[in-house]
């Protein structure tokens, strides 16, 4: 019987640790860190910290945060992009240009209104939305990543009601083109400090329809 409770609260403390770790972890993704999680990622880790990417890639989402809003919103049970959304794409989409060895990745969110599975879809249309809009803006579609959808699982505002500050998506920086020359080179510092000449911020004409065009809803 005493190996039996052991290994019951063994098991039940290894329950508590995953929750934790799932917890730090999904918090950790959406303000640009990298993920901590198994081996794989703790070796990961280990070599952005030891060759500086790591740090710059903080530094680089702060500064990109700092300088362009990085969030956008919805209208209820929708993932179409109105003016103001459009806009915001717009100052991001010129900001982007400016650092092509940058890769970004764009979180969609939603309310607590609807069931988990629902939301989880709407999120992710919305992410899909704000990725064909920069890409209409001439940012290259190999350089945004729109398959993370947090749905309702981090509000910004917790009620079970319609809040429109929870129905957003974050764009943010999510590491470098390894296959860039300037990232082959090691020269992050000089990426990471460029200056942002707001001058340069000429868009390229839309290519296709806008995401603002898109049905609503589900």
């Amino acid at each position: 019987m005493r190996h039996l409770a052991l290994a019951t609260a063994t098991l039940a403390l290894l329950a508590a640790c995953s929750d934790q770790t799932d917890l730090t972890a999904s918090t950790y993704r959406e303000v640009g860190l990298w993920d901590g999680g198994g081996f794989g990622d703790s070796t990961m880790n280990n070599i952005l910290t030891q060759s500086g990417q790591g740090e710059y890639r903080v530094n680089l989402a702060r500064r990109f945060a700092a300088e362009v809003p990085s969030t956008i919103n919805f209208d209820f049970n929708s993932y179409a992009l109105d003016d103001e959304a459009r806009a915001v794409l717009r100052a991001q989409a010129d900001w982007i240009r400016q650092f092509p060895e940058v890769r970004f990745r764009v979180y969609g969110h939603t309310d607590l209104v609807g069931t988990t599975a629902f939301n989880r879809r709407l999120g992710l249309r919305r992410a899909e939305a704000a990725v064909l809009y920069l890409g209409t803006l001439g940012i290259d579609r190999s350089r945004l990543e729109a398959v993370v959808s947090h749905g309702e699982e981090q509000p910004l505002i917790v009620t079970e009601g319609r809040e429109r500050a929870n129905r957003r998506t974050v764009t943010e920086v999510s590491g470098f083109v390894e296959s860039h020359p300037g990232v082959l080179n090691g020269r992050y510092a000089e990426i990471i400090f460029r200056d942002y000449v707001a001058s340069a911020g000429t868009t390229a004409p839309e290519t296709g329809p806008a995401p603002g065009t898109l049905t609503a809803g589900n």
